[in-house]
């Protein structure tokens, strides 16, 4: 059985640009349903942690300071099919492949400024939430 909740990030880059709102607008007009949602700022630690399975790769550090260089928005969504639906909504990580009308080929400046994370699976949408939220912020 699919998961119906799924996991996302605004990143800095959308934050700082201004299109949370208009990003968010995008998500509920799909259908996604909003269940948590905060805006935080990540410390470097949480944000190594986050993104520890890309530790060994040649951009782990410019993505930390990325993702540290302002705040993010947070959010867990609730749609049937909630995983493959918003990987659709979103986009491909890079804007300049990905399709009309989705969410990075509006708002991401570029691979690296991306706007908008995504969890790629049912198990990550969990992982991800959680290290998030606590069970008691989520409706």
């Amino acid at each position: 059985m699919k998961n119906n909740r799924t996991f996302t990030m605004i990143k800095p880059d959308a934050i700082q640009n201004g299109y949370a709102g208009l990003i968010l607008a995008e998500i509920e007009k799909a259908g996604f349903k909003i269940v948590a949602m905060k805006m935080r700022q990540l410390s470097t630690e949480a944000a190594k942690e986050f993104y520890q399975i890309h530790k060994e790769r040649p951009f782990f550090n410019d993505l930390i300071n990325y993702m540290t260089s302002g705040p993010i928005v947070a959010a867990i969504l609730e749609k049937e099919n909630a995983v493959l639906d918003f990987r659709a909504l979103i986009g491909n990580t890079n804007p300049e492949e990905a399709e009309e009308g989705t969410i990075r080929k509006m708002y991401a400046k570029s691979i690296d400024a991306n706007a908008i994370h995504g969890s790629d699976s049912d198990e990550n949408a969990a992982i991800e939430a959680a290290f998030h939220f606590d069970n008691d912020e989520i409706i």
